[in-house]
């Protein structure tokens, strides 16, 4: 799946990193506990949280992270955006809960963290 494909599916506006749309990901990992994030995530996974900081941002850089999607239509603040954009990492978000995004994402076959 690419990030175009699933800034459709989860209806996200794209905050920063259009172009990056194109490329593809195979794993999905959610969680707000940046420190469960630290320990569990692997390179090329998308990160969705419900938060939506600078530290989100920073900890998805550590891991190498393909994108962050904020769920419950939260955003970063300018620093957080400033701060993606200068590390790469697209941003989109989501109206949808945590819960549904990852269903939705299960339903496409998107593998999660540690099965993918």
């Amino acid at each position: 799946m690419t990030l175009r494909e699933l800034a459709d599916l989860l209806e996200a506006e794209v905050i920063s990193g259009e172009q990056h749309l194109d490329e593809e990901f195979k794993c999905a990992g959610a969680s707000d506990l940046m420190s469960d994030v630290l320990a569990f995530g692997v390179p090329g996974v998308i990160l969705l949280t419900g938060l939506a900081n600078t530290q989100s941002v920073r900890t998805a850089d550590i891991i190498e992270a393909k994108a962050i999607v904020y769920v419950r239509g939260k955003k970063p603040n300018k620093e957080g955006i400033a701060l993606a954009q200068e590390r790469g990492i697209p941003i989109l978000s989501t109206k949808f809960f945590m819960y549904k995004a990852c269903g939705l994402l299960y339903s496409r076959k998107v593998g999660g963290v540690g099965n993918q």
